[in-house]
């Protein structure tokens, strides 16, 4: 290591030490709020751009969860980070699922049918059912995948039906928003859609977590009923 990339990682350390220590209490206080224990709530720290050692070392720190938003990047980190819960958080490809099924314990942006069944294939032909999320585009954004809101329920009722895939809630990105107000908006309609779901009782559909909420967000997510809270920037900084 040289002495530049030695201070570039040392730096990356202490600012990682600072932001955790900060967010894990503005989480706790969060939970607290709303009437909740912080062992109820998932910290998944984003680690997309992260250095494997910087991954490590907030491994070693206390982060149980880490989500990979990039197919290619995850498999180029992947051996070189100590055991830890893996998530796959980001845009994934049918073709690209085959790679990843046997290497983490959740995908969360299951965004279509089509990857569903893709999942469901891959997961079987290595003896495994793979625990999934519906995303649902809340916004109705045309930039965005994901289920509209009004078709999310059918899309469960088919997915829960594919062999291979365990369907354990749902998962969203809202429109950027610079009020409140706004955010909160959509959060609480992806909850009442959480709990809608829920209370259908479909087979193969646990509703387990409902995961919101990112680095600008995470404390309104939480108090609207986030229990999977995906932070990369604030813990790690910003993205190169």
């Amino acid at each position: 290591m040289t002495e530049k990339s030695f201070n570039n990682f040392s730096d990356s350390i202490s600012n990682f030490d600072e932001n955790y220590k900060y967010i894990s209490n503005r989480i706790e206080a969060a939970v607290m709020k709303s009437g909740r224990k912080t062992e109820d709530i998932i910290f998944l720290a984003a680690t997309k751009t992260v250095d494997p050692q910087v991954i490590n070392h907030a491994i070693n720190s206390g982060i149980k969860y880490i989500g990979e938003n990039r197919v290619q990047e995850f498999l180029s980190k992947d051996n070189d980070i100590i055991p830890v819960h893996r998530h796959f958080i980001g845009h994934l490809q049918t073709n690209k699922v085959k790679d990843i099924v046997s290497r983490v314990e959740m995908i969360e942006s299951v965004h279509s049918i089509k990857l569903a069944e893709e999942i469901g294939k891959q997961a079987l032909k290595i003896g495994k059912t793979m625990d999934i999320l519906i995303e649902v585009n809340i916004g109705k954004e045309k930039s965005k995948s994901g289920f509209l809101p009004e078709e999310t329920e059918a899309a469960v009722k088919s997915i829960s039906k594919i062999d291979g895939v365990s369907i354990k809630g749902l998962m969203s990105i809202p429109p950027i928003c610079y009020e409140n107000q706004k955010i909160v908006s959509y959060f609480k309609q992806m909850n009442k859609l959480f709990i809608d779901i829920s209370t259908k009782r479909l087979d193969n559909s646990s509703m387990m977590y409902l995961s919101m909420g990112m680095s600008d967000d995470f404390e309104l997510a939480i108090d609207c009923g986030a229990n999977i809270v995906r932070i990369g920037t604030a813990l790690f900084g910003k993205r190169l």
